[in-house]
């Protein structure tokens, strides 16, 4: 089955009015289908807005957004913006039109307010998708953190039979990681893709629908990094599973400890 592409353009093809620094604007072209979202995963990093050149591409909260086919367009930004941890327009992608744009992550609180602490300059090509991540450890007197984006490129066809699963790894202090996944009815434990260095994005990968304990391994090792249990993966549905947080943190409460977090790319 082909994915439904036409009402998601027609919708990415208006801009949306600005109502000020608060407003949350669409970058769209004709005809593109250009697709960014974003995370903030600095350790320490704090509540940013997420802006593509000098336009606020994110809004925090489902009031007064719209989203289709995945595309969250429009919404009110909270006064904290994306917090650690958090991802941009509840997980959604923001349309934008194909070109070369300045990504950054500015400070939303009122100290430091829409001071830059996370850019890098990227070309969106058309029809792609993409994940930008705010990622490493929020240097707090240089008022900086680190970050990167990786291509989300998931097929336009559906599995109804599987679930599409990849791993990325925002941990700047890990090593390479694998990724396994295993089937909490079966017992039967799998890879998903092979080892991630830091910056680095797998591929996608066919797991059928199931509940999943999730962990991480570095090369030859047969000892968990990272453990996530029961998560549920939905046939025809594609999944990021980032790492993020500090790997040297053995708490298992701690804000910053390592986790494995689960966004659900369509």
């Amino acid at each position: 089955m082909t994915k439904t592409r036409s009402l998601a353009l027609l919708l990415g093809a208006a801009l949306l009015a600005s109502c000020g620094d608060s407003a949350v604007q669409v970058i769209a072209g004709p005809l593109t289908g250009s697709r960014v979202r974003f995370f903030n995963f600095g350790v320490n990093a704090p509540g940013v807005y997420f802006y593509a050149n000098d336009t606020k591409m994110t809004a925090i909260g489902p009031t007064g957004a719209t989203t289709l086919n995945g595309v969250s367009t429009g919404g009110t930004e909270s006064v904290t913006g994306t917090i650690y941890g958090g991802v941009g327009s509840s997980g959604f992608y923001s349309d934008i039109a194909p070109g070369s744009y300045k990504l950054s992550g500015k400070i939303a609180a009122a100290t430091d307010y829409g001071l830059i602490v996370s850019s890098l300059t990227t070309t969106i090509a058309a029809s792609k998708n993409y994940s930008f991540y705010m990622s490493g450890f929020y240097d707090a007197t240089a008022k900086t953190v680190e970050g990167f984006i990786v291509e989300d490129p998931f097929p336009d066809t559906f599995d109804w039979a599987n679930a599409s699963v990849r791993f990325v790894n925002a941990i700047s202090n890990s090593s390479p990681m694998i990724l396994f996944a295993k089937n909490t009815t079966t017992g039967v434990e799998v890879p998903v893709g092979s080892l991630v260095a830091y910056k680095g994005a797998g591929a996608f990968a066919a797991l059928p629908q199931a509940v999943y304990d999730l962990s991480t391994r570095t090369a030859g090792s047969s000892t968990n990094t990272i453990v996530r249990t029961a998560v549920s993966f939905n046939a025809g549905r594609t999944y990021t599973i980032s790492a993020r947080g500090d790997i040297t943190i053995v708490s298992t409460t701690l804000t910053n400890r390592p986790f494995l977090d689960n966004t659900t790319n369509r």
